[in-house]
């Protein structure tokens, strides 16, 4: 679990916002890429004057179904890693009127054969749910979004600009 990516003057790096995991950034040249975000949700959040921003990556909606790990890792859960990772951007100079977030993943996974059949525990769908639930709560807006489907995503997000991009299918697309 990583909280602020601090770096010297170096040239900028790509960083790798793993599974359960998320990062913070204010090195201008930083780009936070999460990769694999099938039922998942990626959410990217930039602060455009302080030119600070941040990905997280979490795979289930509540942490009720397992406590015990959510207290360990809380960016596991949608119900405990998002709060965190907006204190965290708030630690980093981030403020809550000038945020703006981003959202891809809540893909449907089909079992069966080709890729067909129910999506029995619909995870996406309910991950997404839960985090319209608390973005509601708190009065945080979603400037662009990339969910459903069935096809897995990667997101970047350019530390600097602000600019958050998916690569999905062999396609590149602005979000």
């Amino acid at each position: 679990m990583s909280v602020l990516c601090q770096h010297s003057d170096q040239a900028g790096a790509k960083v790798v916002v793993g599974v359960a995991d998320m990062k913070v950034s204010d090195r201008r040249g930083d780009v936070l890429v999460t990769h694999a975000l099938g039922s998942c949700l990626g959410v990217a959040v930039y602060d455009p004057t302080a030119q600070v921003g941040g990905l997280l990556h979490v795979m289930m909606p509540s942490s009720e179904a397992n406590p015990e790990k959510a207290a360990a890792n809380p960016y596991m859960f949608v119900d405990t890693g998002v709060p965190a990772f907006f204190r965290a951007l708030y630690a980093a100079g981030g403020m809550k009127g000038r945020l703006q977030v981003r959202v891809a993943g809540g893909a449907a996974s089909h079992s069966g054969s080709a890729g067909g059949g129910e999506d029995y525990f619909a995870i996406g769908k309910r991950n997404f749910v839960m985090l319209r639930k608390i973005f509601w709560k708190n009065g945080i807006l979603i400037r662009g979004e990339d969910v459903g489907g069935s096809q897995p995503r990667t997101m970047y997000l350019e530390i600097g600009t602000g600019r958050v991009w998916l690569h999905s299918g062999g396609i590149e697309k602005e979000l």
